[in-house]
């Protein structure tokens, strides 16, 4: 049937890249979503997570009114007790005794507010971002080079450069629609691609080269390029001469780190072959982008990996041009948003920073009594104040710290001492959550009214299409509610998402007398109609026109005008691994998931690809520690522990292991890797150590383990191992722990679910290790669990057939006399693991219709069944079954 209404256009609320989405009401009043056809960042594709944004508009879970220690009381009382122990605190202690941390889930007015409040009215700099875990070193190192932190390339370059260059990022999983527009323009042009990861990922598709470096050797990878491109004829000369600086210093540091391509390739393990088949690709090619994200950046000396990247950019004249620039992939959606307003704890506002001429343009812009004049507490260092004493009070806002910061249980210390601790979020139960004192129920996706620029430098509109769920209310308006009951109302008297957009606007004219890059003034006057009808541009604003690319005139925003170079070296990891910790523990997202999961894990088909933690061993690494494919695997470092199943496979060193990072206590108990993760941080950005934390691995023998499936949401069981799987009508359960074998019936009550004499359907051995039950409603199935002793036999157990008798009204008599056998009785046929998350396809079914019809590649498959036709991450795992 047609839409009844006119569809909104909005924005992704994921990644960096800024898909264009487009979503309509039909005239069932159900919502319909696509990509933005029009929207230049994505024109019209989505991934697998933005294909089901629509399925996390959940009720489920919401945190729907304000809280205080557990109590519900109005949005007044809430404010009050918010502003007036912050104002206390404040009184008695100094402004740096409180904080704000805040989140790239933001959206600018929200982020601007927060901002003002507490820079310019409270007088401290204590505002932080979860940007600081992921791209506050190319935030560094953009503003050594270019005195800004302005990223000079626009995604047009992605698709007329000849040599793509992949820099510590999996795009394939994380930055989706790119990889697809890179793949696209590979398959045309015959673009050569180089991918740089000491780990073989899904991106690696595509990559004519795979140079899998050892961790933390980066920079000499690079400095070894610049080494190189002096030694063979490849600098721009005339480039360096008239438009940088600090030229002969950095090529001398390089030259001494890295001389030649078989210095470079004994340092990073690499072929020397492959090393130099990298550098005469990027000397020969004139239109070269390198992208570089969270594997650059997240590091101990991640901003010098990024001005390493830099220089070779700028020692080919390769800045701004079409298809030549070197190109930071923003992590979050709205990260560059957040650094425009200065959401960093060491910037101040609009691109500022704290010289005294920047403090006075902006005290004065603020009409503010009292500005903060120098940085504040960078992320990691703000947790650590927090545990000592010296900051009292934090507000938490979007973000779930508990989860995502390194040395995460420090982080819980931290809250469990601080004085006053406020959350605000549209979720109720995370990890951070529970230490809040003060709950305030903010708005979420499709909820909130603003703006958010992409990594491209393009500001997009994300627009309210369904109305708040509870008593939610947006960020920026809890913020100001704050402020104005904090006796600042004359400067907080926002009535509109427009108003804040205005001022933030106003606000970049004050660099229109330097050489910074950030203007958007002409928005300034803009009125409520032309903000409802915003279409997306990239700064500067200049005319009433965007700039796609910086730069590409040698004008840098430097004090000279000139670009500087870095001389930088490469160091050694900080906490390298030891006889200890002999082995290197790299985090990363995959394909379906979000952070910390809070949306995502919403959507049953984004919880089929990767149902559960893990963590990926090489086989070799594997049998040295008695460990086998699917087993339990402890890992450790000096900082924490956590628990997770064993994925064997090559695409890791023997010398490393990789673990997701979206998994918490709310999914997954003992599944939170932050906690492992080194709090060691790059000195210049306050960035930590995500990618490099020396552990240690061993088997976990559980005395027994369990399987429960649910068609309700039942509680986790307070046991050592304990993951939840939401799927389509049901919820799924695997348990385990080192305890004595479970007594059933205290069990079972443990569970919430009824007792046994309420169960048609039940088995117990005579040893007592192992009994088995099923619950009905009438004819319908609504809970089956298994427990054993020992590592559980019903690891092979029918899981989708299981889940679809619990989908089914009424399922048939002949299947459920089977249910305690834990497989099919006959006729069911089980999809397998989902491969494709768009689709819902899964592996065995892609099997069958490869056998069936003899398909040869990847595009008869999507043919056959549609698995790879969407976001196409799946594609490298479609060409692996093809491969067997």
């Amino acid at each position: 049937m047609a839409d009844s209404v006119a569809p909104t256009h909005t924005t992704c609320p994921y990644c960096g890249v800024g898909c264009g989405l487009t979503v309509s009401t039909t005239a069932f009043q159900s919502l319909k979503m696509k990509g933005d056809e029009e929207h230049p960042a994505n024109l019209g594709r989505l991934c697998s997570k933005g294909s089901n944004l629509i399925h996390t508009l959940s009720s489920d879970g919401r945190l729907l009114q304000p809280q205080i220690d557990g109590v519900v009381v109005p949005w007044e009382q809430a404010i009050h007790r918010v502003a007036t122990e912050f104002s206390q605190i404040i009184a008695e202690h100094g402004p740096d005794a409180v904080a704000l941390y805040v989140s790239g889930q933001l959206l600018t007015e929200d982020y601007y507010v927060a901002n003002k409040l507490m820079k310019g009215f409270v007088g401290s700099a204590n505002i932080d971002t979860n940007s600081r875990l992921c791209m506050s070193s190319a935030v560094v190192a953009h503003k050594r080079a270019f005195g800004e932190d302005s990223v000079p390339a626009c995604y047009e370059d992605l698709e007329q450069a000849k040599l793509m260059v992949l820099m510590g990022s999996n795009t394939a999983w994380c930055h989706p629609v790119l990889f697809q527009r890179i793949k696209a323009a590979k398959r045309e042009s015959g673009m050569k691609v180089v991918v740089i990861d000491p780990r073989r990922t899904a991106t690696c598709e595509i990559a004519d080269l795979h140079l899998a470096l050892k961790p933390g050797t980066d920079v000499k990878l690079f400095n070894g390029l610049l080494s190189y491109l002096a030694a063979h004829q490849g600098l721009d000369a005339e480039y360096i001469e008239h438009f940088c600086q600090d030229f002969e210093p950095t090529l001398a540091a390089a030259q001494e780190d890295a001389p030649d391509p078989a210095a470079v390739a004994d340092a990073c393990q690499l072929e020397a072959s492959d090393v130099a088949q990298f550098y005469q690709w990027f000397l020969e090619t004139e239109q070269t982008v390198t992208c570089f994200s969270q594997g650059s950046n997240q590091s101990s000396q991640g901003s010098d990996k990024g001005n390493a990247i830099i220089n070779c950019h700028l020692a080919t004249g390769r800045i701004g041009k079409p298809g030549a620039s070197p190109f930071s992939l923003t992590g979050q959606p709205n990260a560059m948003g957040g650094r425009e307003v200065g959401g960093l704890a060491n910037q101040l506002a609009g691109h500022m920073d704290f010289a005294p001429a920047d403090v006075e343009k902006v005290q004065n812009f603020w009409r503010s009594p009292q500005i903060a004049t120098k940085p504040g507490l960078k992320a990691v260092d703000l947790f650590r104040e927090i545990e000592a004493g010296s900051v009292k009070a934090v507000w938490i806002m979007g973000t779930n710290p508990v989860v995502s910061l390194p040395d995460a249980d420090q982080v819980q210390r931290a809250l469990r001492k601080a004085q006053l601790v406020v959350v605000s979020d549209c979720i109720a139960a995370t990890d951070t959550t529970a230490f809040a004192h003060v709950l305030l129920p903010a708005q979420g996706w499709g909820e909130k009214d603003g703006t958010v620029t992409n990594s491209e430098r393009r500001i997009s509109r994300q627009r309210r299409m369904v109305p708040p769920e509870g008593e939610a209310r947006q960020d920026w308006e809890i913020i100001a509610q704050v402020a104005q009951a904090m006796g600042f109302g004359d400067y907080f008297s926002y009535q509109s998402s427009a108003d804040v957009f205005r001022e933030h606007a106003a606000l970049s004219e004050l660099n229109r007398d330097t050489n910074k890059q950030f203007d958007i003034a002409e928005l300034a006057t803009i009125s409520d109609q032309e903000y409802d009808n915003f279409t997306p541009f990239q700064w500067p604003l200049q005319q009433g026109s965007g700039s796609a690319r910086l730069y590409s005139d040698g004008k840098f925003s430097t004090e000279s005008g000139k670009a500087n170079f870095i001389p930088v070296t490469n160091r050694a990891p900080t906490n390298p691994v030891s006889t200890d910790w002999p082995l290197c523990l790299n985090t990363g997202r995959v394909r379906d998931h979000w952070h910390t999961m809070t949306r995502t894990a919403l959507a049953p088909r984004l919880n089929a690809h990767k149902t559960e933690t893990y963590v990926e061993i090489n086989p070799t690494t594997a049998a040295e520690h008695n460990i086998y494919e699917g087993e339990l695997v402890q890992v450790e470092s000096r900082w924490g522990a956590m628990i997770a199943k064993a994925n064997l496979t090559d695409a890791v060193d023997p010398k490393s292991v990789f673990v997701p990072m979206h998994w918490n206590d709310q999914w997954s108990r003992s599944g939170r890797v932050g906690a492992l993760v080194n709090p060691a941080v790059d000195p210049f950005s306050g960035q930590p150590e995500a990618k490099y934390t020396p552990c240690k691995i061993a088997p976990w023998q559980p005395k027994w383990s369990a399987l429960l499936i649910s068609h309700s949401d039942l509680p986790l069981p307070d046991v050592k191992y304990a993951v939840k799987v939401r799927g389509d009508q049901f919820f799924r359960y695997e348990l385990a722990d080192q305890t004595d074998f479970p007594e059933p019936e205290p069990f079972v009550a443990a569970l919430s679910l009824p007792t046994l004499d309420q169960a048609p359907m039940t088995y117990a051995d005579s040893a007592g290790t192992n009994f088995r039950a099923a619950w009905f409603d009438g004819d319908r199935l609504v809970a089956v669990l298994f427990v054993q002793a020992g590592t559980s036999p019903q690891a092979n157990a029918d899981r989708g057939w299981l889940a679809d008798m619990i989908v089914q009204e009424q399922p048939d008599p002949k299947q459920c006399r089977a249910l305690l056998t834990t497989h099919s009785h006959a006729g069911f046929e089980d999809c397998g693991k989902i491969i494709c998350a768009c689709f819902g396809v899964g592996e065995n079914t892609i099997r069958k219709a490869i056998t069936e019809n003899n398909l040869k590649n990847a595009a008869d498959v999507g043919k056959a069944v549609r698995a790879g036709t969407n976001c196409g991450s799946c594609i490298s795992e479609i060409n692996e079954i093809l491969e067997v």
